[in-house]
């Protein structure tokens, strides 16, 4: 090849190689920086594509995970509630034993009465109060209560239940208890057991939905572990692989400027001839 003054082709080759490892080499300093192997969508378009659902697939399994951890807090109040009722029927039983043995007198029994009404207004406020935001849960008015607890729409994503449990006294039954006689007190003990036989059946009812909830839960963990893998093997940068790519391209851009130095100055060489 001739000397040329007015296109210097080795010139332009040189900046042609240069470009492309300078393009090397801010691609692997934006992975490893960013932690990202996809830093533009030409790199993988379909990587990129598939990686975003699963993105978004994982935020929503996140989400829905909080939303089984709510339900459950919502069933460990009402079973905390229950759980106090239930401590105050067993009292009462007590009571009602004391009171049906000759033991005591119509005075001391008028003692226990006051006790045991105490204890029945105690159980009905508890019924009355207890409560997840502004949704009572054991006056029997709660209603159904939905839980969005999957990472997609559909009603197998959801997980609902009623909150129909009543335990305020009326309904259990203890409301018309009175120790001030042993017929009264005999009349409790079979009063009281019926109404520790109903709150066992709401409370059972909740263990089953909160064992539910907790495997939803475990189930939920797998997904959002298992997916965010998937994820990491498209989308994380393997930064062996990026930081051997940053030192070839600097090698390889070092050269490129060296030649491109030499190839700058062939056109000065054919001026040698002229003179």
């Amino acid at each position: 090849m001739g000397l040329r003054i007015q296109t210097n082709l080795p010139s332009i080759a040189a900046q042609r190689v240069l470009g492309i490892q300078q393009m090397r080499m801010e691609h692997s300093t934006q992975a490893l920086a960013s932690g990202s192997r996809i830093v533009h969508a030409a790199d993988d378009a379909a990587g990129l594509a598939i990686s975003e659902n699963l993105r978004g697939q994982i935020r929503g399994i996140a989400m829905a995970r909080n939303n089984a951890f709510n339900a459950g807090s919502a069933i460990q109040i009402s079973e905390g509630g229950l759980n106090e009722i239930n401590n105050i029927l067993i009292r009462l039983r007590e009571l009602g034993i004391q009171a049906a043995s000759d033991n005591i007198g119509d005075k001391e029994r008028m003692f226990l009465n006051v006790e045991s009404k105490n204890l029945i207004e105690e159980a009905d406020r508890i019924a009355k109060t207890t409560q997840f935001g502004d949704k009572k849960l054991l006056d029997g008015s709660g209603g159904e209560m939905t839980f969005h607890v999957g990472p997609f729409g559909g009603d197998e994503n959801k997980i609902s239940y009623s909150v129909s449990s009543n335990a305020t006294a009326g309904e259990l039954g203890i409301d018309g208890i009175d120790l001030t006689d042993k017929g009264g007190a005999i009349s409790t003990l079979d009063s009281v057991d019926k109404a520790l036989v109903k709150l066992s059946s709401m409370r059972a009812n909740f263990g089953a939905v909160q064992s539910r909830l907790n495997s939803t839960v475990s189930n939920l963990d797998i997904q959002y572990e298992n997916l965010s893998a998937a994820n990491s093997r498209i989308r994380d940068v393997d930064v062996a692989k990026e930081s051997s790519e940053m030192a070839s391209a600097n090698v390889l851009q070092n050269a490129a400027i060296s030649v491109l130095s030499q190839a700058n100055q062939f056109p000065a060489m054919a001026l040698k001839l002229v003179n």
